[in-house]
Formats: structure tokens, C-alpha cells, sequence
């Protein structure tokens, strides 16, 4: 129970990796506040985890929106009293393409949500994680130290790069206030968007989804993907006190295929 009595503020929880952390909080024995643009996800989401809703809150949530932001950190100090930790999943990566065929009114849309949003909804936390020192945790991405092969995400790697460089700064900014801030930089990772990009490269292809599943599987240290309860778990570790001592820090979650 990693994170027993903490109250957690989650953004951008969806079907995939938010889903997923927000349930290794409640799982952990936390409060589970929940952020992101669509209330009725928000909603069937907490009555999954928390059907009797002792441990869940929810606010439609846009974080490119400062007030938005305000209001979901004020839910979770209304309802649970404090805010221990917040997890950053609200992401834009829908974006493809490289430098060529850029649009950089779209690059400025990406920046605005993943490197901004972030900040923002760090600082609506701030005066409730300063009461008593807590953890923020940011969903960053592998490709942005290491470009893949399969796909050109140039926009979504850069803004996820600048948020990394960020978390420096913010570390040594917020640490005498005990807030820790630390990165976590999936790779390949299972759940909903690797799926559709498998059978969306074996229907494309004509191949079946177990042989563009094995071309990613091949690079791994490890025979398999890291999956995103996989991710949701190194979330859960760096919330908690058990890393009471790590901040600035950034942990690949990949299943071995990158080293460093």
C-alpha cells in the first residue's frame, strides 16, 4: 500500500496509461482526483476503481487552462484535504511528422498542452504540495533521447524534451519545499495506442499483428513489452515516500531496449 491516505491528482485520464495509474493509486490505498477534457470518461473511470466513491473525485479538466487547472487542485483539497502528489498523463500525441512537413501552429498546440499544460497544472498544486512536501511525476516519452525508427513524433519528442529539462529546474526550485520532481519516459509500451499502431502497421502491411509485434519485441533486453499498468506502477513508487530521497530524476521504463 505504496501510497496509503495520499491523495493523488491524475491528469488526462483515459482509457490507457491515466486509466491505469489512477487505479495503482486507489489499488495503494490513495484518493484518486482525476482530470481530463471528457467528463462521462471521467465519471465511468471512478466508478470502476471506487464504486462507492470514497476514494475518487473527478473534474472535466482542460490544462491548457489555468482556471481549469485551479479548480481540479481545489476539488482535491476540498474533498480529501490536501494533495500529497500529482501525475502528469494529459498529453497532445497525435501529431506526426518531422521538420520538412512541420506545421508549427500545430508544434506551438503540442507545446501549449505537454510542456505548458504541465506547468501549469504544477503550479495550481503548489500551495496545497507545500503544506507538507509531496511528489509530481511527469509522463515523458523515450523518444525524446531517442528517436525510433517506426514513427516521426518530432513535435510531441521536443515538447516531452523541453518538460524533461524543466523538471531540473523545478527539482532544485521546489526541493526545499520538499516537492520532489521526476520523470517517467516510457518506450514501447502496451496498451491502446501501441495496439492500434500493431494492427493499423499488420493490416497496412498485410502481415499478421504477431510479426510487427516480434519487430518490436526483438530490441527488448527483456522478451516482451513493458505494458502501462507496467508504467503506472514506477508512477505509483515515485508518488510515494519509498522515494522520499529521488527527485530530478528521469526512469526509463522500456523493457531494456534502451540502456543509459
Amino acid at each position: 500500500m505504496l501510497l496509503q491516505g495520499k491523495t493523488v491528482v491524475v491528469s488526462g485520464v483515459g482509457a490507457g496509461l491515466g486509466h491505469r495509474v489512477a487505479a495503482a493509486v486507489v489499488q495503494d490505498g490513495g484518493n484518486a482526483v482525476l482530470g481530463a477534457r471528457t467528463e462521462d470518461r471521467l465519471a465511468a473511470c471512478a466508478a470502476e476503481l471506487d464504486p462507492k466513491g470514497e476514494h475518487t473525485a473527478y473534474r472535466a479538466t482542460d490544462i491548457t487552462d489555468e482556471a481549469q487547472c485551479e479548480a481540479l487542485a481545489a476539488l482535491a483539497v476540498e474533498r480529501f484535504g490536501a494533495i500529497d502528489a500529482v501525475v502528469h498523463v494529459a498529453a497532445l500525441d497525435s501529431y506526426f511528422g518531422g521538420l520538412e512537413d512541420a506545421d508549427f501552429a500545430t508544434w506551438q498546440g503540442v507545446l501549449d498542452v505537454n510542456l505548458l499544460g504541465t506547468l501549469r497544472m504544477t503550479r495550481a498544486c503548489l500551495p496545497a504540495l507545500k503544506q507538507r512536501g509531496g511528489s509530481v511525476v511527469v509522463i515523458g516519452t523515450q523518444s525524446s533521447v531517442a528517436a525510433p525508427s517506426q514513427v516521426r513524433q518530432a513535435a510531441y519528442a521536443a515538447s516531452k524534451g523541453a518538460m524533461t529539462s524543466a523538471m531540473y529546474s523545478l527539482a532544485r526550485e521546489l526541493g526545499p519545499h520538499r516537492i520532489r520532481v521526476n520523470t517517467v519516459l516510457p518506450g514501447w509500451m502496451w496498451g491502446p495506442p501501441v495496439q492500434a499502431y500493431v494492427t493499423f502497421a499488420a493490416s497496412t502491411e498485410g502481415v499478421p499483428e504477431e510479426e510487427v509485434l516480434g519487430r518490436l519485441t526483438e530490441r527488448m533486453a527483456l522478451p516482451e513489452l513493458a505494458t502501462d499498468a507496467d508504467v503506472a506502477d514506477a508512477v505509483a513508487f515515485l508518488a510515494s515516500d519509498r522515494a522520499r530521497s529521488i527527485t530530478g530524476q528521469s526512469l526509463l521504463v522500456n523493457a531494456g531496449e534502451l540502456m543509459r
